[in-house]
């Protein structure tokens, strides 16, 4: 741990003595791949929620954006933490560049027209891009289980710069630069191939190839131990199908036990890892998604020309504390994971409060609160897989890893429900008491 400023410890030399020690030793191919991995995983997600309002227009809450963007990627990591380690990681990489590749390129096609069928093939598009953004979530934070401390961090920071970057430049182009919504998520579409440029060409895959070996050889052993390896001699004796529907049965029996010995794994991870990450989750998109549409000032009181301009703000300005805390992983943790947790659910009730009696007396303290609301998300979200890595059994770590994923996913669904309906209730109080900004988005 770094020291805090003010402590007896505290000094530049010192300072910069444990910093050069934290960066010592580290592979940074391991670290820029996993960083990149992380951005680019998320980019689109975040991408797709800042043009939630170009993309369905003021009349339809942004939760639809954001349920088609995360309800998706809920199911994959709710169900494939059980299956998906059959599926090698070579050809998961090329399955989700190329899932949220279409999909970016089905959103940005029909972007330019507002009517039910062109929404439609919206939402087909963000559902495309939620596929591969859940699964590429379990799949790389498996893959932080081979390659260490480093990678986690890296990863961490690399989703907190997706935000940051995805957000600010949705915004720079659109807003400062006018460059055409069509224009800037067909452009997004080529993302992906920094992922697979990432994967098969800067990561080192000696880890994978060392754990591929492992697995094989604890396999042939289990094998051994079951009797299932038929000598070469038994053919001459037995009847021809009797092996293979021994063997069938042998690793159905397998299967069930995998399943069984998976789900009480999962079960231990609820109270501890995956409540507070779900929960802090529901606060953060509730208020990104629901509120934050409804937190608006008059014009000539705040930076901006036009009500547009408030939404895409907040999302920069959130992504940019959640990039400041999950690049923070060496040099700060939580060891109480519920705290923040219930500091997010107290920002979700200010500002609320602020959108039915307006009593913040200007936009840059909605500012220091939405940073503030970035913080504690991404905080949580690094600390929750940092405790896994060092408090569940090595044994049981990839599996815990990606399961709990499902966490921030359902966080999110339930948020994407509430956030439809606190939109339109906050919006129309607020307009029943003359303060229509809100239906001039």
């Amino acid at each position: 741990m770094l020291p805090l400023p003010g402590a007896a410890a505290s000094s530049w030399s010192l300072f910069r003595q444990r910093l050069a020690e934290k960066l010592n030793g580290i592979n940074w191919s391991v670290a820029i791949s996993f960083w990149l991995f992380g951005l680019i995983n998320n980019v689109l997600y975040v991408i797709l929620l800042s043009a939630a309002l170009d993309l369905v227009g003021p009349n339809i809450p942004k939760g639809t954006v954001l349920l088609a963007d995360v309800i998706p990627s809920f199911f994959v990591k709710l169900t494939a933490p059980y299956y998906i380690h059959l599926i090698p990681y070579s050809t998961r990489i090329w399955l989700f560049c190329v899932l949220s590749a279409a999909g970016m390129l089905v959103v940005g096609a029909s972007s330019n027209a507002a009517d039910a069928g062109s929404i439609s093939a919206k939402m087909t598009g963000v559902v495309l891009a939620s596929l591969s953004s859940g699964g590429g979530e379990l799949t790389f934070l498996g893959l932080v289980h081979h390659y260490g401390h480093t990678a986690l961090a890296a990863w961490g920071s690399g989703t907190g710069g997706a935000g940051l970057i995805g957000a600010g430049a949705y915004a720079l182009l659109t807003t400062t630069f006018g460059l055409s919504v069509r224009a800037t998520l067909l452009a997004s579409a080529g993302l992906p191939l920094i992922m697979l440029l990432s994967f098969f060409v800067l990561l080192p895959h000696g880890p994978l190839k060392l754990a591929r070996k492992e697995e094989l050889d604890a396999h042939a052993a289990s094998e051994d131990d079951d009797g299932s390896v038929v000598p070469e001699t038994a053919g001459l004796l037995t009847q021809p199908g009797t092996d293979h529907a021994a063997l069938s049965r042998t690793k159905l029996s397998k299967a069930l036990r995998s399943l069984k010995t998976n789900l009480l794994r999962a079960r231990k991870l609820v109270i501890p890892y995956m409540l507070p990450l779900f929960l802090v989750y529901v606060a953060e998109y509730t208020i990104n998604q629901g509120v934050a549409p409804t937190l608006l000032f008059p014009l000539p009181k705040t930076p901006f020309k036009n009500y547009r301009a408030f939404y895409p703000t907040y999302a920069a300005i959130y992504q940019l504390g959640v990039f400041t805390s999950r690049s923070s992983l060496p040099f700060i943790r939580v060891r109480t994971l519920y705290a923040p947790s219930v500091l997010q659910i107290l920002n979700l009730a200010l500002l609320s409060a602020h959108a039915v009696t307006p009593f913040i007396p200007s936009v840059y303290f909605i500012f220091m609160v939405i940073f503030w609301e970035g913080l504690l998300g991404g905080l949580v979200y690094v600390s929750t897989f940092a405790a896994i890595r060092e408090e569940v059994p090595e044994e049981d770590r990839e599996f815990s890893l990606g399961a709990t994923t499902v966490s921030d996913s359902g966080g999110i669904c339930v948020a994407g429900f509430l956030s439809i309906g606190m939109e339109k209730a906050l919006c129309g109080w607020q307009v029943s008491h003359g303060r229509d900004w809100c239906e001039r988005l």
